[in-house]
């Protein structure tokens, strides 16, 4: 019970209030949160592989839709244009037939009276009336063409600059995006930084610590060494005297009367056995220190 509390006194000592476990696990906290940062920003990337992937086919299929429309409302037009084409075919037909039908009775009628110069005016008349109403319908058409032209560019036109405009705030966005993930990111290194420098200030002036108690631990022993060798050389001294006081006082008794002889005998028999028997107990009590000193001693240093 004594040993178990002084190794807990020298323990706390040693090691101060931070013990090994204490820090072992202060130690797999910081790697548990620098997995944890790395965990998140690989994820944090795969997430924007991700946005600028779906941005990609959603921008694809934008223009698929767009091409398809134009390619339809072509399809429409080309369409209309032979329809229409068809009809003006078939009127100018039907308009050329009644024109000629109407002449054709008219020079008849004047058949008989004027028929030289009807056939000359009516060559004439058909022939210019042909000729400026082909003239102002082919102008009407191309007008139309053109204007129809003109509003399909302009609609494209519009389309694009409306397509251009949302590239460009969507890549804003994303820039803006950008830079605020790099200042996260920038801080999150700066705390990172700053509290492994705190802690290796703290391991730094535990070292030192650490250190100088070693170095009063260290004294202590050699003082404590010192202590127990002055106290065995001064114990050992008294029992030298003492052995010659009483070898001294023996000498005297045998020099005295030779009726003390069997009384001093006994005493020498009896001092002996006592001085052995203290010896043994000395020798014993010694061993057993140095023991357990020893085991202190390995067991300061496995801890160490």
């Amino acid at each position: 019970h004594l040993a178990r509390k002084f190794f807990y006194l020298w323990v706390k000592m040693t090691f101060g209030q931070v013990l090994p476990s204490k820090a072992r696990c202060f130690y797999d906290q910081k790697i548990l949160q620098q997995t944890f940062g790395q965990w998140k920003e690989w994820w944090a990337v795969c997430r924007e592989r991700k946005h600028s992937l779906r941005a990609e086919s959603h921008y694809r299929h934008f223009l698929c839709s767009l091409v398809f429309r134009a390619w339809r409302a072509y399809v429409c037009q080309q369409q209309g244009k032979r329809s229409k084409h068809c009809v003006a075919e078939s009127h100018a037909k039907k308009q050329k037939l009644l024109r000629t039908w109407q002449c054709w009775l008219v020079y008849v009628d004047v058949q008989r009276t004027k028929h030289g110069m009807q056939s000359v005016a009516l060559a004439f008349r058909e022939s210019s009336c042909l000729r400026v109403s082909w003239a102002v319908w082919r102008r009407q058409h191309y007008q139309k063409h053109a204007g129809h032209k003109m509003n399909i560019l302009a609609l494209q036109h519009w389309a694009q600059s409306l397509q251009f405009r949302a590239w460009l705030q969507w890549r804003e966005l994303y820039f803006y995006s950008q830079n605020e993930k790099q200042k996260e990111t920038r801080a999150v290194t700066h705390h990172r930084h700053r509290e492994l420098r705190r802690c290796l200030a703290a391991w730094l002036g535990y070292l030192n610590l650490h250190r100088v108690q070693k170095h009063q631990n260290e004294l202590a022993q050699e003082l404590h060494q010192s202590q127990v060798l002055r106290r065995c050389f001064s114990n050992w001294r008294l029992f030298l005297e003492c052995r010659r006081r009483i070898h001294a006082h023996q000498k005297d008794l045998e020099k005295q009367a030779a009726l003390w002889a069997v009384f001093a005998h006994w005493k020498h028999y009896v001092l002996c056995v006592e001085e052995s028997q203290q010896c043994e107990l000395a020798e014993e009590h010694y061993r057993l220190h140095l023991l357990v000193l020893q085991k202190f001693w390995n067991r300061w240093k496995s801890c160490l």
